[in-house]
């Protein structure tokens, strides 16, 4: 769907990208990700031809992007902008028009969407009496109306309370299901791993990395393991004997425990059950995989070392 080659940028000679490619693919959630300053508004900015790169191509389903693909796409910035004057219902009539919908289809899309959000009500009321997660809904809305071929969200989660952060969420996950594509630039990692198939992690202006959400996490694991029980933690510790080294516990109840551990002296998760199975009820047992927040750090962490360094 997208495929953005060596971007460079540079404002007042100061770098916000340095040859950076990523890959989107049709139909999948990706995820677009960086520490504050990193260069992610900056490419989503080069790929809404808000700003033009310095060098690089961007090409939209193979063929090289041009004015006319934006009418395939949906943008949210990060700063949110509507017109206070208008009403709600005017508001989306006009941007919905501005992207070529029919004046009929158009008052059916926003009868759907509006019903489905919970903002029929407001319809009659001015952007400037809305609260700020009711104006992002409206925000929303007006991104998604036309249909996008490929959504591009800043930030979308800012702001709404967790119903409506799932409420977004389910959205995004059946557009992705009806084929469309969606780029997620956001600092929810919680929200990263449940939805996107993919990302990418820019940072100091280059891409430090791009992959599988899962093959991220499975890259940077760490031998821990978690397992749930209930018996006796004396009878769970002397267990384990030198082969396991517990890291820490949570307590569940009077004789109930999780209790995440680090394998040892090549013991494997075979030999965990071994010695454990007939000491204390096991439960659940899994290998712990790092969170993407993990990941994030893992990634940022070293590189600002290094920037502190010099």
């Amino acid at each position: 769907m997208l495929d953005v080659k060596d971007i460079s940028k540079s404002f007042y000679r100061k770098e916000a990208l340095k040859d950076v490619s990523i890959h989107v693919n049709k139909g999948e959630i990706f995820g677009l990700l960086g520490p504050n300053g990193a260069g992610k508004t900056t490419l989503i900015r080069i790929i809404n031809r808000i700003v033009e790169q310095d060098s690089g191509v961007i090409r939209f389903n193979g063929d090289l992007m041009t004015e006319k693909n934006l009418l395939e796409i949906g943008y949210l910035p990060e700063e949110r902008g509507l017109y206070r004057s208008m009403t709600v219902e005017a508001h989306a009539i006009f941007l919905g028009r501005l992207k070529g919908l029919s004046k009929h289809d158009v008052k059916t899309k926003i009868d759907y969407w509006f019903d489905r959000f919970g903002i029929n009500e407001w319809r009659k009321k001015r952007i400037e009496e809305l609260s700020k997660g009711m104006a992002q809904k409206v925000q929303f809305i007006c991104t998604i109306l036309h249909e996008p071929k490929l959504l591009i969200l800043d930030e979308p989660f800012s702001g709404f309370d967790p119903v409506n952060v799932e409420l977004i969420k389910q959205t995004l996950i059946e557009m992705r299901a009806d084929g469309r594509t969606i780029i997620l630039s956001t600092h929810n990692m919680k929200s990263v791993e449940e939805i996107c198939d993919r990302a990418a992690l820019i940072n100091n202006a280059v891409k430090v990395a791009e992959g599988r959400v899962s093959t991220l996490q499975e890259e940077r694991k760490m031998g821990l393991y978690s397992v749930r029980f209930r018996g006796s933690m004396i009878a769970f510790v002397n267990a384990l004997w030198t082969g396991f080294e517990v890291v820490d516990k949570d307590i569940l109840g009077d004789d109930r425990f999780v209790v995440r551990l680090r394998m040892r002296n090549e013991s494997s998760f075979e030999d965990l059950l071994k010695v454990l199975i007939g000491q204390v009820q096991i439960e659940a047992a899994w290998e712990v995989l790092p969170s993407m927040q993990d990941v994030f750090m893992d990634l940022v962490k070293p590189r600002e070392e290094v920037s502190d360094a010099e």
